[in-house]
């Protein structure tokens, strides 16, 4: 009997040993599906970096190029006041009674234009183009409405006076052109109409 357990133990154990063989050789498959995902995990993520980084390259030349072109935005959009006082000041000059009767006026109003054009012409060099406004229809984009005006002559929705010019730097806006905008004559007394 003896030998009949100790034949049966030692069955069990060559059974055990086959399992832990396979279990074994199981583990080593795995092992090295597991470097394969690795290889394929690791390839993923330097693609990934890859296009991270050029993403990035692209974004810092766009600001390099927005830096250049824009970079004086502020700058200029601050001028934009020097020259609105220079016309301010020719138009308000122009209208005193007491200078009109001034020998030097006219030298004086000469020298404020040719300041005036040379700062438009610097504007001009430096891709900051005046919004023309007047006649054109109302663009939300462009213009700020600062009243509409009762006028059958234009078509509602079209710009009729210009408050304050506006600016544009290259293909951004710097500065709305502040603008009256036309609309039908009695359309609050045509609309209680319509109600009633």
């Amino acid at each position: 009997m003896m030998e009949n357990d100790s034949k049966k133990q030692d069955d069990l154990k060559s059974t055990e040993k086959a399992d832990n063989s396979a279990v074994d050789d199981k583990k080593a498959s795995k092992k090295e599906l597991t470097v394969e995902e690795k290889l394929k995990d690791t390839e993923d993520k330097l693609l990934r970096s890859l296009a991270e980084i050029e993403n990035q390259r692209r974004r810092f030349e766009k600001e390099i190029k927005d830096a250049f072109e824009f970079g004086s935005h502020n700058f200029a959009k601050e001028s934009l006041s020097l020259l609105d006082n220079l016309q301010r000041a020719k138009g308000a000059i122009k209208n005193d009674a007491s200078l009109k009767e001034s020998k030097d006026l006219d030298k004086f109003l000469e020298n404020i234009t040719i300041i005036e054009k040379d700062l438009i012409t610097i504007f001009e060099r430096n891709n900051i183009k005046k919004i023309d406004a007047n006649g054109k229809k109302f663009d939300p984009n462009l213009h700020q409405a600062m009243a509409e005006i009762e006028d059958d002559k234009h078509k509602p929705g079209t710009v009729i006076q210009e408050i304050q010019t506006g600016y544009m730097l290259g293909e951004r806006l710097l500065r709305p052109a502040l603008v009256g905008v036309s609309k039908k004559e009695n359309s609050k007394k045509q609309e209680k109409e319509e109600k009633k």
